[in-house]
């Protein structure tokens, strides 16, 4: 029997950036904000720290910031040039990534580019490699990191995220509890990237190789619009989307300009009894839509 290949288009998580040694405070602007904040720890190399929004989806949001910054290390110090070459050093604070669940047991840099050198999209992804982190209970999580090549910009195509040690241990999803937020968000309902218009046609396609369906699209606002799956999924609760689009307003544009191609804005699925509203953390777009489901 032929064995089945990993889907590519599962949402894991969603990166959120705040300046050094802010996981404290950003933890606290979040439940400001209606989320259960669940403590991380510090990444393997100790250049990185995170806490965890946990969603009743199974996926989740990565409150991250390096721990120290750039001239804490002495200039071309081994440990300045590990800070210098990772993919966030240079990127501003705000939504600046995400992540598709990966695998241990399949590489899904080699999957993506088998399917992208059949598509010709252009997009590629270099060999996995290891990753980790230790929890703050001392418990060792370790998994394997699929990524974009350097000539794709960081937060435009996901990375993956494939768990060497269990998933729960990485995502605490259990007691149920965790992901009981009091603003009533239940998951993932979008994430919305904005590119210029001249790049929409080749970053569709590139997306495209990586989820590995056709998009549907909206030619009355220059949308493709992909529908992801979610690692687990509590009853009710939607699919979130992907959506790719050139900036609608004047808002757009500016954030395009300051900040580039990437992730503009996330909404929230909340119950019936939810409030639909826009928000921001401190430096980025939350929108909460009530669930269709």
């Amino acid at each position: 029997m032929a064995q089945t290949s990993p889907s590519t288009k599962t949402l894991d998580h969603i990166v959120h950036l705040t300046p050094p040694g802010t996981v404290e405070e950003v933890s606290q602007q979040f439940r400001d904000l209606g989320f259960k904040v669940t403590p991380g720890g510090t990444h393997a190399g100790g250049l990185t720290a995170n806490a965890l929004v946990i969603l009743g989806d199974g996926a989740y949001l990565e409150l991250i910031s390096f721990t120290h910054p750039a001239s804490h290390y002495p200039p071309g110090s081994p440990d300045r040039q590990k800070r210098d070459a990772n993919p966030w050093a240079w990127k501003e604070p705000g939504w600046i990534d995400y992540a598709f669940l990966g695998s241990a047991a399949a590489s899904i840099s080699s999957i993506i580019n088998e399917r992208a050198g059949r598509d010709g999209s252009g997009v590629r992804y270099v060999p996995e490699v290891d990753g980790g982190r230790v929890r703050e209970d001392g418990t060792v999580l370790e998994w394997v990191i699929s990524a974009p090549g350097g000539d794709h910009v960081r937060g435009t195509v996901p990375f993956f995220c494939g768990d060497v040690t269990p998933r729960s241990w990485r995502v605490p999803v259990e007691p149920p509890s965790n992901s009981e937020h009091p603003s009533g968000v239940q998951g993932v309902a979008y994430v919305r990237l904005l590119a210029e218009a001249e790049l929409l046609a080749r970053l569709s396609a590139q997306l495209t190789s990586v989820v590995g369906e056709i998009p549907q699209t909206n030619t009355m606002r220059t949308e493709y619009i992909w529908s992801l799956k979610t690692p687990s999924g509590a009853s009710g609760v939607q699919r979130p989307l992907l959506i790719l689009s050139e900036p609608r307003n004047d808002e757009e544009d500016a954030h395009l300009a300051a900040k580039g191609p990437g992730i503009f804005e996330i909404a929230f699925s909340v119950g019936q009894g939810g409030t639909e509203k826009q928000s921001m953390t401190p430096y980025g777009r939350i929108v909460w839509l009530r669930s269709q489901q």
